[in-house]
């Protein structure tokens, strides 16, 4: 290779002290398949499937540090009753030669208290959109608490067999809520200006680091914007990442956007499937999404391949560290205008839905592209099994 040449997105890579064996990730996207609260059968054949299908990392999405962290009942929460099938899961990605991540978090304002039997919390008071209920402030003892539990799963993960940790930090969860000045109105030490604002994201990527220093590699998930008024906006997202870089406990950011609370298509873009989706939601939420207010949650944005790349590239411009790409990836020319462009890595989701096996089919050269339509069908599935309908039936085990 010549040494100016980009690297090759198939090549083998390293993500801080992990070696993967290219530069394509399973970007977490909620996979709906544990009922219970555990790690099923279901989850683990649906992380096979893109494992066995070439990525190098695959992603689990939302395992929760804290009971009131969940999105809803179902979703893990990592502790002792959960590492059996946690470390199952890891040992399965592990024989295909793929490497897993788990995405830990704190959903604040985006769990459904109701749900969890608890309510939420957030930077500041609000009501809930979810639960109807109000989101209590987060308290000192409550960041402490929360901080404690990101250590504690870390911990567990990394004994687990987990090779990468995804601190989510964007789509309105308890840090994002944080950096968002519209929903953060605190006027103590962690509210007001930037880098009060910033203080959990950098107070969690240090303990985490120090917790498990070079066993697994540790990135966060951060916005390129939120997209609503009030969120958070590009140059203060970039001023975030310039103070976790200088902070030395990342070894790369996954570049995301929107908010799952404020502005969901923001992040996904393409076709919105209004009423299926409503379908799905409880009977307070279904009516809420009736309403003028919420017929304009879930907006339109036309999709375009790699949306997010121009806001991404003020990034990589102002950063030296690792980025993922994450956005409308679908080809391989567009993996390798990443690759040219500076980014580490590209991250996935929708396209691998739609054809698990797809970074095989353009390695080989049987593709060039992948086959997802932007229908955005498959986000009404994300309680029943997160797929696409556009492949056979899929029969959700209990």
């Amino acid at each position: 290779m010549a040494p100016d040449a980009p690297p090759d997105v198939f090549a083998p890579a390293t993500l801080g002290p992990v070696a993967l064996r290219n530069r394509t990730v399973k970007a977490a996207t909620f996979e709906g398949r544990t009922p219970h609260g555990v790690v099923t059968d279901d989850l683990v054949d649906y992380h096979l499937a893109v494992a066995r299908g070439g990525v190098g990392l695959t992603t689990v999405a939302y395992l929760a540090v804290a009971p009131e962290g969940r999105t809803h009942r179902e979703q893990i929460l990592v502790g002792p009753a959960t590492k059996p099938g946690l470390t199952r899961l890891a040992d399965t990605i592990h024989e295909t030669g793929a490497k897993i991540a788990g995405q830990v978090g704190h959903a604040g304002p985006v769990a459904n208290g109701r749900s969890n039997g608890v309510h939420a919390l957030s930077a500041s008071r609000m009501p809930s959109p979810l639960s109807m209920q109000m989101v209590r402030s987060a308290t000192e003892q409550d960041l402490t608490r929360i901080t404690k539990a990101y250590v504690d799963t870390a911990r567990i993960l990394v004994s687990a067999g987990f090779d990468v940790l995804e601190l989510h930090m964007a789509h309105s969860y308890l840090i994002s809520s944080f950096l968002a000045p519209g929903l953060n109105r605190r006027k103590d030490g962690w509210g007001g200006p930037l880098e009060n604002r910033a203080r959990l994201a950098r107070q969690v990527a240090q303990a985490v680091r120090e917790e498990v220093g070079d066993q697994a590699a540790v990135t966060a998930k951060l916005s390129v914007s939120d997209g609503f008024k009030g969120g958070v906006r590009t140059e203060d997202s970039i001023e975030v990442a310039r103070l976790l870089e200088a902070d030395g406990h990342l070894d790369a950011l996954q570049l995301s956007g929107g908010s799952s609370l404020m502005n969901p298509m923001y992040l996904f873009r393409g076709d919105v499937p209004t009423k299926e989706f409503a379908a799905t939601m409880p009977p307070l939420v279904r009516f809420g999404m009736k309403t003028p207010m919420g017929k304009g949650f879930l907006k339109h944005y036309d999709f375009e391949e790699a949306y997010f790349f121009e806001k991404a590239s003020q990034f990589r411009a102002a950063l030296a560290m690792p980025l993922m790409l994450l956005g409308g990836i679908n080809q391989l020319a567009t993996m390798e205008r990443a690759m040219a462009s500076g980014f580490d890595f590209v991250a996935m989701g929708r396209a691998l839905l739609r054809e698990p096996d797809l970074v095989n089919q353009l390695q080989n050269g049987r593709q060039k592209a992948g086959k997802c339509i932007h229908c955005n069908q498959c986000m009404p599935t994300i309680y029943s099994g997160t797929r696409c309908p556009e492949i056979p039936a899929y029969e959700k085990s209990e």
